[in-house]
């Protein structure tokens, strides 16, 4: 039997006792606990329809209109809460032709109902409201509604309110747990603007003053399928569109195209062909397209894009990787329009499959930003895929955990791209078969189509499918901030060399398994642990490197020698 020197020792020791789930420090607060938990005033109802009224004003950026809620009735209750963010305004609301008293509380109103509201029950209420909501600053991060204008200088009107919430421009429920079954949306835009939103067109009305002169026209849109709050979107614009049939693996998908007037061309050639390879690709993985029912619909948006479900919003200026940058600086993220790729991605993971709480929306992200490695190995080999994914290691800045605090409406960092890409990405190495990893996937999406998860879920099920238990994997990766190092050296024992491997810097019990090449040019796998192991070897001699490169993890040469008892 070997001993180990106890410099190596205490290492070892330390670097697994430090590996804490690290959480950085914030103060939350009464805000935030309305806006991201089910409170009591939440909790009693179910959400089953919205239909929203809106009327948009470029002049004054000012908004006015009313929604209908439906909702069914949980546990017999009647105090209420909706959501509504400040500056905006509740003019009234009303049920059964009576006006309801409500009280607001910051961008939440309670309101107090007095109609029998008795378990099971379909009821509604009508929530008038009006003001100047939030500008975003910079969307799609910094979100809100955008009074923008194209490059003929005419107006163009969106929201972007993913994380931030739907309750920046309408009256809703706004949380994720909760999604209308369905929904209706009729946008009023002076008469020259074409209004576009989620889901088919129902037609439209023009409106007209007493003179006959047309002032303004609504235009209906309904969503048939579940959908997240913060995707219900209006697009107002000089659009122009065209249509067409993909062939999907549930048949025929209607494809339509709704770009600025002038976009038309590029829309033609560069759009058309970007949307008909990625959802090819995307399909082959994932499954069938999950919202047949309201077709897919992309569009030109003054921002750079976002998942908005069946009404995809798209400002990448027609050019291929991110605003014609590669994201991965290998070269492959140049030969695919980013844009078109992560957020068509995002029809599966995250408005299929949607998180329950903001804090998890490495589900949404992850595997969104794994598409683009998946598209590229689809497109042009495995090792272009494994070489875009790695690539964009260097994008990781591993500040604080992914996963963000629960009950609070709070993401996590914003490694869940391009870590938690390669945390999946190292998942299928371990499965080791493109295969059964391919038919998780689809698995996921079949088995949770329209339905809204947590992580605990997802990260059992992929276990369960796997075979493999990855828990350990995900606590790494997505509670806290730290890379497994892979701890070893040569040492004799009975006069044999033998290499002395162990995980550290890890979550206690880490056991991920791992592609090494100890003699160059082949490969086995190891399965370290927290403890010390160690495999007979025929030469002492190593690569200066053995860890697989699929694996984002580190790796050490332990500096101490390793002796043989006497």
């Amino acid at each position: 039997m070997k001993i180990f020197s106890s410099t190596i020792v205490f290492v070892f020791l330390f670097s697994c006792a430090n590996a804490q789930l690290l959480r950085k420090q914030k103060t939350y607060t009464h805000a935030d606990t309305l806006r991201g938990s089910i409170t009591p005033e939440r909790g009693w109802w179910d959400i089953l329809h919205y239909d929203l009224h809106v009327t948009f004003n470029y002049t004054d950026s000012s908004i006015h209109g009313f929604n209908i809620i439906r909702y069914q009735v949980i546990k017999e209750k009647y105090l209420m809460q909706i959501d509504l963010m400040e500056p905006l305004q509740i003019d009234s609301i009303v049920q059964y032709n009576s006006a309801l008293k409500f009280q607001r509380d910051g961008n939440a109103f309670f309101v107090q109902l007095t109609s029998p509201q008795p378990e099971g029950y379909i009821n509604s209420i009508t929530v008038f409201y009006h003001g100047k909501p939030r500008v975003a600053a910079r969307p799609p991060w910094d979100g809100g509604v955008i009074w923008a204008r194209d490059k003929k200088g005419r107006p163009w009107i969106s929201v972007a309110c993913q994380g931030l919430g739907a309750s920046v421009w309408y009256p809703c429920k706004d949380h994720q747990s909760d999604e209308p079954d369905s929904a209706a949306l009729h946008i009023t835009a002076p008469d020259s603007l074409v209004s576009v939103a989620n889901g088919k067109i129902g037609g439209s009305v023009m409106h007209r003053d007493k003179r006959g002169v047309a002032t303004s026209t609504t235009y209906a849109w309904y969503v048939r399928s579940p959908i997240n709050n913060y995707n219900l979107i209006p697009y107002i614009g000089y659009y122009a569109h065209f249509d067409e049939k993909y062939p999907g693996e549930n048949g025929p998908l209607e494809t339509s195209y709704w770009v600025l007037d002038y976009n038309v061309p590029p829309a033609q050639t560069h759009l058309r062909k970007e949307v008909q390879r990625t959802l090819k690709n995307l399909e082959y993985w994932f499954g069938p397209y999950p919202f047949y029912r309201d077709g897919y619909k992309i569009v030109d948006a003054p921002h750079l894009g976002m998942e908005h479900q069946s009404a995809i919003a798209y400002g990448n200026g027609y050019q291929y990787g991110y605003l014609g940058h590669d994201l991965s600086g290998t070269g492959w993220g140049l030969k695919w329009d980013f844009i078109v790729v992560h957020e068509s991605a995002h029809e599966w993971f995250g408005n299929n499959i949607t998180t329950k709480d903001l804090a998890d929306m490495w589900v949404h992200e992850s595997f969104a930003n794994y598409s683009e490695t998946l598209f590229t190995t689809s497109e042009y080999g495995k090792e272009a895929g494994n070489d875009y994914v790695i690539g964009t290691r260097k994008n990781i800045q591993n500040d604080v955990p992914i996963i963000g605090k629960y009950n609070v409406n709070e993401e996590g960092s914003s490694d869940m791209y391009y870590k938690g890409g390669n945390m999946i990405h190292m998942i299928r190495q371990v499965i080791n078969d493109d295969e059964k990893f391919r038919q998780i996937l689809r698995d996921l999406n079949k088995d949770f189509y329209h339905k809204t998860v947590t992580t605990r879920e997802i990260e059992n099920y992929i276990s369960t499918k796997a075979g493999i238990n990855f828990s350990k994997v995900f606590d790494q990766f997505l509670r806290t901030t730290q890379i497994p190092v892979l701890n070893y050296a040569v040492g004799k024992e009975k006069r044999k060399n033998h290499l002395i491997y162990f995980w550290a810097n890890c979550v206690e019990g880490f056991d991920m398994p791992v592609k090494v090449s100890v003699v160059p040019g082949q490969s086995i796998w190891l399965t370290p642990h927290t403890k010390i192991q160690k495999l007979k070897l025929k030469s002492p001699m190593l690569p200066r490197q053995i860890v697989d490169r699929n694996f984002y993890v580190g790796e050490e040469v332990m500096n101490q020698p390793v002796i043989e008892k006497n």
